[in-house]
């Protein structure tokens, strides 16, 4: 059934509330002061409610594999390409030992570390195939606003690196959730 709803503002008597049910059916309503703070009370309570429904999807999609028997998060800050490359074979590394199933890894990149993620590196192959793998690719966004005022431009980064608002937070974060931090 469609409800079309029109305000009326009524000096008298507050707002009018008029229903139309149906092209040849419509009600009248007045709402007092005392209806609309419980109209508002209720959009709030929908509103708190269908935030409260998106945390936990959120957080299904911040990891990869919950049922991991390991997890590792990665930290990357160093321009250094032996390093971008060492941390890369890290990763391999884990998921040749423990099996792609029972390890859950997150690179996450900041500072002149970023540059692991930004497009055209030479690794991209291998990062699109640790993707693959389940690894997760974490680009510090405060690193981003510094390279694009320096450079004049946003670097463009590779299709497999999430922006997270900061990388020693996001570090933070997973530590919290039970992750154990290397940093080779």
């Amino acid at each position: 059934m469609l409800f079309l709803f029109q305000f009326y503002k009524n000096k008298k008597n507050g707002i009018i509330i008029s229903t139309l049910a149906s092209p040849y059916v419509s009600k009248q309503k007045c709402l007092t002061q005392k209806d609309i703070t419980k109209m508002k009370l209720l959009v709030t309570i929908f509103a708190l409610m269908l935030s409260l429904t998106a945390s936990p999807l959120q957080a299904a999609n911040n990891e990869a594999n919950p049922f991991a028997e390991q997890k590792v998060v990665l930290q990357i800050s160093d321009p250094n390409p032996f390093k971008q490359t060492l941390i890369l074979n890290v990763a391999s590394n884990i998921i040749k030992h423990y099996g792609q199933d029972k390890v859950d890894i997150e690179i996450v990149a900041f500072g002149p570390g970023l540059r692991l993620l930004l497009d055209g590196n030479s690794n991209q192959s291998r990062i699109s195939g640790l993707s693959q793998s389940g690894v997760r690719f974490a680009a510090c966004e405060n690193t981003i606003k510094a390279y694009t005022k320096k450079l004049g431009y946003t670097p463009k980064l590779v299709p497999q690196a999430t922006p997270v608002s900061a990388g020693v937070v996001r570090i933070l974060e997973l530590t919290k959730q039970g992750y154990t931090l290397i940093k080779p």
